[in-house]
């Protein structure tokens, strides 16, 4: 049984930080991708970050690009995504998602979700 848990969400002002953890259980990333993806209100599900076996640095989104990082802990079955300098518009519901071999370049292509973290940012 796979199972994601996200943490970390919350209320920030613009050019803050949050940092997301999954906890991950029931894959291994061998063969799994992880990553995340956000759900924007009134937006379809968009894919902001994700991390391959056959890559060896994590790919993100364009709106990602330079203010996430996201990364594995030491040992342990937990990865994170460090949000600086959030703008509004990084407002929405974080999922962390897995899937086999290849990163989803949909929703339609995650085959496992954590139930979501809200993070809104908002002065």
């Amino acid at each position: 049984q796979v199972n994601l848990v996200e943490s970390g969400g919350g209320l920030v002002q613009p050019g803050e930080s949050l940092r997301l953890s999954c906890a991950f259980s029931g894959i291994t990333l061998d063969y799994y991708t992880i990553g995340w993806f956000r759900h924007a209100p009134g937006q379809e599900r968009d894919g902001v970050s994700c991390l391959s076996p056959i890559d060896d640095n994590p790919n993100y989104s364009d709106s990602a690009k330079g203010r996430f990082t996201m990364s594995r802990g030491n040992g342990k079955n937990t990865v994170y995504l460090q949000m600086n300098s959030l703008k509004p518009e990084d407002t929405g519901v974080y999922y962390c998602v897995a899937s086999a071999y290849m990163c989803p370049r949909s929703p339609s292509e995650v085959e496992h979700w954590g139930q979501g973290t809200q993070v809104t940012v908002s002065s």
